[in-house]
């Protein structure tokens, strides 16, 4: 294994090739993030499902990292608020299933089921002004349909105001950038927090009947007392989980459907159901890239090296997506025949995400709704000419440009 660690790509150009990159240098290795921190990058799918249940390992970075824990890292740093956020998915052991049990209650699958009208309400909503754009105009397929879904659902379930909204989710988009300067970083950790003390204070004055009256009722629970910090930072969570990450996976579906179009005749036709698009969809290219942040509570041997005690891991999701070592040499494929579409895109354990049945549901709904409507839908550009959004967080394209009508 190389010495010097890899320096990550801020811009998230290409983390595909990246990720190759990272792979042959061992399944875990050393990587440097900006501002000079090192972290273990995780690319092999056996070791990072190993790692993602490790006890050894933990989620509470702000306690166990030592830089964080002494002060030594800034507020302006771009993923400062990935650990210093109070939520769920920072927090380990007893306080990990307090606030789990708490926002788990919107991710039933009763709630789940309540949701697909509203779901399909919204899409019919946004198909039909999707319609009314002239046929020879490109239309940014993301900004125009996928995102809106993702975000005006949240926006519902959590209640929040629509004057509101733009300030709610204008701190999500930049927080998921990993290109931001450092007056960017500071200046939207302010705003951001600010914009949900603002929807925590009218929720306090007007509750109803959504999932945000539901957190802020927990800080009255004798039982499960709610700081405020931890009722902004799941709120933080919540807001920035589920908007760009299911429009992302959604984008990357049609692109691939598209350019695959005796796969797409497929599904049409029924042979192959959507699900099974999607879940394909889910392994190949998942909404996530690389996680922050673990931290490692006691030195951990692994893959040809040792994770001492007090280093960031970073589980590169992405690439375990593509391990050849568990998908074969079409790992990289988009197939949705493949027998193995097992993955862990959406976590592994304990900290898995709450959301798949509520993602699948929104594409289950959004996918079919797409191309019934404009069955002749094409690319307005090739496909190597789609550009990635601006970071390795997350995994998406910034646009993608279709015609509606061919």
């Amino acid at each position: 294994m190389a010495e010097c660690p890899y320096v990550l790509d801020r811009s998230g150009s290409d983390l595909h090739g990246e990720a190759e990159n990272l792979r042959a240098r061992g399944p875990v290795t050393r990587v440097e993030l900006h501002g000079g921190y090192t972290a273990w990058s995780v690319t092999g799918y056996e070791i990072a499902k190993q790692l993602l249940v490790d006890p050894r390992i933990a989620k509470n970075t702000k306690d166990n990292w030592p830089e964080f824990r002494e002060g030594k890292v800034p507020q302006d740093w771009e993923l400062y608020t990935w650990v210093a956020m109070d939520n769920m998915q920072t927090r380990d052991g007893k306080e990990h299933e307090r606030l789990r049990k708490l926002v788990a209650q919107a991710f039933t699958g009763r709630q789940v089921a309540k949701s697909r009208p509203v779901i399909e309400g919204i899409v019919r909503g946004l198909l039909d002004d999707l319609a009314a754009i002239p046929a020879d105009e490109v239309v940014d397929i993301k900004a125009r349909f996928f995102y809106p879904l993702s975000t005006i659902l949240v926006c519902d379930l959590l209640g929040i105001p629509e004057a509101d909204q733009e300030a709610m989710l204008h701190g999500a988009v930049v927080n998921a950038k990993t290109t931001n300067t450092a007056e960017e970083s500071e200046a939207n950790l302010h705003q951001w927090q600010s914009a949900i003390g603002r929807l925590v204070e009218t929720k306090r004055r007007e509750p109803g009947d959504d999932l945000t009256t539901i957190i802020i009722k927990a800080t009255e629970d004798d039982q499960a007392p709610l700081t405020d910090d931890e009722v902004i930072g799941s709120l933080h969570l919540l807001i920035g989980g589920g908007t760009e990450t299911t429009a992302n996976v959604l984008c990357y579906t049609v692109v691939d459907l598209l350019t695959h179009p005796e796969q797409l005749a497929m599904v049409r036709s029924g042979a192959v159901g959507w699900e099974a698009a999607w879940d394909e969809e889910i392994r190949k290219d998942g909404a996530v890239g690389s996680m922050p942040f673990r931290c490692a509570i006691e030195d951990i041997e692994i893959g040809g090296v040792t994770i001492a005690k007090g280093d960031l891991v970073l589980i590169n999701y992405l690439a375990a997506g593509r391990d050849p070592e568990k998908y074969g040499d079409t790992a990289a494929e988009f197939d949705i025949t493949r027998a193995d579409k097992s993955n862990l895109s959406f976590g592994h354990g304990r900290h898995r995400c709450l959301g798949p049945a509520l993602a699948t549901m929104e594409a289950m709904v959004a996918l079919p709704a797409l191309f019934e409507r404009f069955p002749d839908l094409k690319l307005a550009v090739p496909a190597a000419e789609l550009k990635p959004a601006p970071t390795f967080i997350f995994n998406g394209y910034a646009e993608v440009p279709l015609l509606l009508r061919g």
